[in-house]
């Protein structure tokens, strides 16, 4: 009988279609058998869990902004994975801007590399971005392998990483589309959004009255119809307008190859619950009203809404504008990398659904987002990565006790089911303050084998 590295015992494990008791081998950080709960093996190391814990494979994050290098005081890679390995996340993917400088050159992605080279509990990976001034940069990221390429459609707020105009989108999407890669989009119309008047009030309501849901259905629209034009990959960025869903549903339907995520605070907090100048709930697009966040579970539900990621967007405590409140000052993101897999499950479960739904949602489908096929399944051949999650384990949120660079967050004090207890990479535990592990994911060039990996340690 061949010896193996590891194998776990779970009473409950996440398979792709349902949770069953299982056995799971792995040799050389690959999971290599998947068998009967009892089933006969020699191990170097054995992990037995019970009842109460469920493994899952680990999940993947694919729209993260870790602002290394250049403004490391946000946000790290150090402090970002860990947070990531402590909620359960095992790969994440990088976006191109809050990092300077912005990975929109092949010097650019060398010098993000160089800087999280070493300083990774997780793997990584990198999205590249498309910019008015680099559309001939595109086929040498992807050739340096960049797993795919990000615009905005509105302005950014930073020189940069301009936005791009709709026409310039779609020549963007047809050297994409003839690439073989992906173009994923925050998806708000900067003319739409130049009508609006310069804010600035404590005022949730007055905040959210600045952000409608029309500056995203009308870039919406011309996502689409540069998509069908085009003929490429495309995919929609942290959806919180649910009046756009009719439409995403109806070009999926048409054939547009089209895809469409949400993240864990548009389906967690609502508009009516943010207080006066609580501007760690600010991010853009806005958190909506609680009808629209219901509208947004149905769209999971259904598909078209077909994956849940952080959009984990830190900055420093003063950057919020704490003192003074100010929605129209303090900076637009939330941080929520190692509450993402909590916030959802206890949403999703008084919605009615399961954990293979959950894993579906926060592993599989970001994972083949990012095109990474052994990554976000328990299964044979599949990278050995792992969350033993206890799912009816409550906590309450406390922002000292995160592992995000700063402790800001708009869960603080609020209840949670499902806690993280270990996370594994490769069929290692991951040691929070111990050596970093993780490794640099990087698109194979060889247009042989489009979806191979290579992985520099």
């Amino acid at each position: 009988m061949t010896s193996l590295d590891l194998i776990i015992r779970a009473p409950r494990a996440i398979l792709p279609d349902a949770e069953c008791a299982i056995s799971v081998g792995v040799t050389g950080g690959r999971i290599v058998s998947i068998g009967a709960l009892d089933a006969p093996a020699n191990a170097k190391e054995t992990v037995r869990l019970d009842a109460d814990t469920v493994l899952l494979p680990g999940l993947v994050d694919s729209h993260v902004h870790i602002c290394e290098p250049g403004n490391t005081e946000w946000e790290g890679f150090l402090t970002a994975t860990r947070a990531a390995a402590a909620g359960g996340i095992t790969t994440l993917v990088d976006m191109p801007l809050d990092s300077v400088p912005t990975t929109v050159t092949i010097n650019a992605l060398a010098a993000k590399r160089a800087a999280a080279e070493g300083h990774c509990h997780v793997d990584v990976g990198f999205w590249g971005g498309a910019i008015p001034s680099n559309l001939a940069d595109l086929p040498k990221l992807h050739a340096e392998g960049v797993l795919g390429f990000k615009s905005f459609l509105c302005d950014t707020g930073t020189d940069d990483f301009p936005g791009i105009t709709p026409q310039h989108m779609e020549s963007v999407m047809r050297v994409v589309a003839g690439l073989g890669s992906i173009f994923i989009v925050h998806a708000e119309s900067a003319e739409a959004m130049a009508s609006m008047p310069d804010l600035h009030t404590r005022r949730y309501a007055d905040y959210l009255a600045s952000r409608p849901k029309g500056i995203e259905n009308l870039a919406i629209a011309e996502v689409i119809e540069a998509a069908r034009a085009s003929g490429a990959r495309a995919h929609i960025l942290h959806l919180s307008s649910a009046d756009a869903l009719p439409m995403l549903a109806s070009a999926i339907a048409d054939g547009i190859k089209l895809s469409v995520e949400t993240c864990p605070h548009y389906l967690s907090l609502c508009a009516e619950e943010i207080g006066d100048g609580e501007t760690a709930a600010k991010v853009g697009p806005p958190v909506r009203e609680a009808a629209n966040r219901e509208k947004l579970w149905a769209g999971v539900a259904e598909g078209t809404l077909s994956m849940i990621v952080s959009d984990h967007s830190p900055c420093t405590p003063a950057m919020k504008d704490p003192v003074s409140g100010d929605f129209g000052a303090a900076w637009g993101g939330i941080s929520s990398l190692q509450l993402g897999l909590p916030v959802t499950w206890s949403e999703a479960q008084r919605r009615g659904h399961s954990l293979v739904d959950v894993v579906r949602w926060m592993a599989e489908r970001p994972a083949a987002l990012a095109g990474l096929p052994h990554k976000g399944r328990l299964a044979i051949g599949g990278d050995a990565d792992f969350a033993v999650f206890s799912p009816d384990a409550e906590f309450v949120v406390d922002a000292a006790s995160l592992h995000h660079r700063h402790p800001i967050t708009p869960y603080a004090g609020r209840p949670l089911r499902g806690v993280v207890q270990e996370t594994f990479l490769r069929g290692h535990r991951i040691d929070l303050f111990g050596r970093p592990r993780g490794a640099l994911i990087v698109r194979e060039a060889s247009a042989a084998q489009p979806q191979e990996l290579k992985r520099s340690a």
